[in-house]
């Protein structure tokens, strides 16, 4: 009854989405194939279909590739019931094609692991047939997605073998939904989880939710804040929970769950929560228990501890391993995983913020169980616009460490400006870490291949609400995307991803692709220039975060902007080398050898390392305060060459989703504008020196900057 009722919901909720473009399709609209010869060849695919198995994953292939040919081709599958028909394409896992592999190709296929797959022609009975296949129905479904893709990208070739397998073991999305469905950084409305109408009602939502992450690889699922709320917890919501998981489980994605340390006390009536108590152990594996005994496949819990007011482990004077380990044992017995952020600072020590996680962690390398996974983000400090990679990755070798990127874009202009994350997070990814070996980089430390980890993670902040198309900025759907190929190969190029998720999205027309591609791959930097140039970090306004504040001061100090830029009559910048706080000795001494000398440092780097005075000589030959003055006015000019370019494409788009980006690239510009004239006029109170002549000079009063109030801004809750 159970399986029949799943397959209803599927075959109901997959049902041809007949809307305008408005984006809700995402990257799976399967438009008309219009190549002639690409559409002989998918018709002849389709027109004989054969499983050979039963089970809810086939049911989803056979689902997707229902409405796919439908999209396709304008017409419907054929499903052979028996393979003694005319089958041109068959789709079963490695055991069950097993009579039509040779041994070799079986040894090969094995090697690809769980979750890998291959696709590709046989010859059977003199026949050449097409097949997709892996080790698991998990596998042949990543592999159906791509042959689905590759035709959608019209690079589909029926005589190719194709095979891949994901290089990360947890490719998570980490939502920040509250349970009154409000979504901490959130720009996208409200969270889609409605926990007041589960587990009785089903939104079709959150299928095509999780059909979207199934097609990149996505396999873990956060459902919820990591300022947590203990409620979740309860035994009613995990009922709730359990119809998410069970939805999801067909598509190879587990269920994970924000846990808060102080549960004990909030749910259990116990006085303490310590983590070395007996009664708050036992009240840990009683929770867990229940939780196992309604989702069998639970993937564990994710765990902010100690830091920005969060409750952890050291209020009872415990350490970081002690509290995650005593939840990973009660996790242990039924294969779950702990995922302790390593986002932790303190206002009360006095230490540089940026080097407090690893003040933090370091003494602890070793000492954490093997189900647990610390999650470091990108940089030290929160998710700017640009940051050196975190010092943790080659700092620890005997502990798990996974990748928390941001794909909501918090200090990147949230849901009002177009800013493609692959550059960003490809270069963090890429760079060298020189520890453990010195060809080591981010990359190779998180998938295991130089860390020897055998637990591997990559996550993303979401960046999904309850907007029609997904993510609130149409473009914030290729960040999605880019994440979802980055966590599945650390390795792939963020252009490659673009011009993939254009194809899927707006078609294969070679003058469109170029323009978009040329938009998306400026988009970064174009934001990095009018926002944060040159190292500079954390000038974004109070709480909400929205647009400049580089003059914010007064309360803790590590949430000001002064304590980051340090601008004074001298000059500007953070000095982290050993002069100063020394944050820059927790990397490779090649790191340090390098960054301790301004003049060798990448210069985007440089205020993030030192003070440097305003008349310093950039290697363009310019001081710092006009090179600053310059990247300002860039990034603005950036902006209205991608709205210009943008606008020549009016017409080749389809009108919704032209004058969607349009009207945003509009308000882009003025937000750059906006962020260029208040930061120069801030600084140059401290510089005293005039703007080049080369640059849209700086419009308006600072004091009109400074008087600005967003107490509606997005993501988070108003504090009018």
């Amino acid at each position: 009854m159970k399986n029949l009722l799943f397959a209803f919901l599927i075959t109901f909720f997959l049902l041809p989405n007949l809307q305008a473009k408005d984006g809700y399709q995402l990257w799976l609209s399967y438009e008309k194939i219009e190549e002639s010869k690409l559409r002989e060849e998918v018709n002849q695919l389709f027109s004989g279909i054969y499983f050979f198995a039963k089970n809810p994953t086939y049911d989803i292939i056979k689902e997707e590739f229902t409405r796919s040919a439908e999209g396709f081709l304008d017409q419907k599958a054929n499903f052979l019931s028996t393979r003694d028909g005319d089958f041109k394409l068959l789709v079963g896992t490695r055991s069950e094609l097993s009579q039509y592999l040779g041994l070799s190709q079986q040894a090969e296929i094995k090697n690809l692991g769980e979750e890998g797959y291959w696709r590709g022609p046989l010859e059977i009975n003199g026949k050449k047939i097409y097949i997709i296949t892996g080790n698991s129905p998990i596998g042949v479904l990543y592999g159906s997605f791509d042959f689905l893709k590759s035709i959608q990208i019209g690079e589909f070739d029926s005589n190719a073998e194709n095979s891949d397998q994901p290089k990360v073991q947890l490719r998570m999305l980490n939502h920040w939904d509250n349970l009154d469905r409000t979504v901490e950084r959130g720009y996208a409305g409200f969270s889609i989880w409605d926990w007041h109408k589960l587990p009785g009602y089903i939104d079709p939502r959150y299928i095509d939710y999780v059909r979207a992450n199934a097609s990149l690889g996505i396999n873990a699922v956060s459902l919820t804040n990591v300022n947590a709320n203990a409620w979740i917890l309860r035994e009613d919501f995990i009922e709730k929970v359990k119809v998410l998981a069970d939805l999801f489980r067909p598509y190879g994605i587990k269920v994970y769950l924000t846990a808060r340390f102080s549960a004990p006390i909030e749910m259990g009536n116990l006085d303490t929560a310590d983590p070395l108590d007996s009664d708050v152990q036992g009240f840990w594996k009683e929770r867990v228990q229940m939780i196992y005994q309604h989702i069998p496949d639970f993937g564990g819990f994710l765990v902010k501890a100690n830091s920005e007011g969060q409750p952890g482990p050291h209020e009872y004077g415990r350490n970081h391993a002690e509290g995650a380990n005593m939840l990973a044992e009660a996790l242990a017995p039924f294969g779950g995983n702990v995922i302790w952020r390593a986002f932790v600072y303190s206002n009360e020590i006095d230490e540089d913020r940026h080097k407090q996680a690893n003040l933090e962690f370091e003494p602890l390398n070793g000492k954490f169980l093997e189900n647990v996974i610390i999650q470091v983000k990108n940089g030290a400090i929160d998710f700017q616009p640009r940051e050196p990679f975190h010092p943790l990755f080659g700092a620890v070798d005997e502990t798990n460490l996974g990748m928390e990127f941001q794909i909501t874009q918090e200090y990147l202009g949230q849901a009002t400006q177009l800013v493609y994350l692959g550059p960003m997070w490809e270069e963090i990814l890429n760079t060298k870490t020189y520890r453990p070996s010195p060809s080591s980089t981010v990359a190779s430390i998180i998938d295991g291949s130089d860390s020897g980890q055998e637990l591997t993670l990559m996550a993303g902040v979401s960046n999904i609400g309850t907007d029609r198309n997904w993510t609130g900025h149409l473009f914030g759907q290729a960040n999605w995307y880019a994440f979802g190929k980055m966590a599945w190969n650390p390795y792939q190029d963020a252009e490659s991803i673009a011009s993939e998720w254009i194809k899927l999205t707006f078609g294969h027309e070679k003058t469109l692709l170029s323009s978009i591609q040329n938009i998306m791959m400026k988009s970064h930097e174009a934001a990095v220039n009018y926002m944060t140039p040159l190292g500079l970090h954390h000038l974004m306004g109070r709480s909400h975060h929205y647009g400049p504040g580089p003059w914010v001061e007064g309360g803790r100090a590590d949430w000001t902007s002064l304590y980051y830029h340090k601008a004074d009559n001298q000059g500007i910048g953070f000095d982290r080398t050993s002069s100063g706080s020394n944050a820059l000795g927790q990397y490779a001494p090649e790191i340090v050898k390098e960054w301790s000398d301004p003049n060798q440092i990448p210069e985007k780097y440089l205020l993030w390392f030192h003070h440097i005075p305003w008349d310093f000589q950039m290697k363009s030959g310019k001081t710092l305060w006009e090179e600053m003055a310059l990247h300002y006015d860039s990034g603005v000019k950036t902006a209205l060459e991608m709205k210009g370019n943008w606008q020549k494409l009016e017409g080749q788009l389809d009108e919704e989703r032209f004058h969607h980006v349009n009207q945003l690239l509009s308000v882009q510009i003025e937000e750059a504008r906006w962020w260029r004239n208040a930061c120069l006029l801030y600084f140059q109170t401290f510089s005293g020196k005039p703007f080049p002549d080369e640059i849209e000079k700086p419009q308006g009063d600072l004091e009109y900057y400074k008087s600005l109030r967003f107490p509606f801004a997005p993501g988070i809750k108003p504090n009018w």
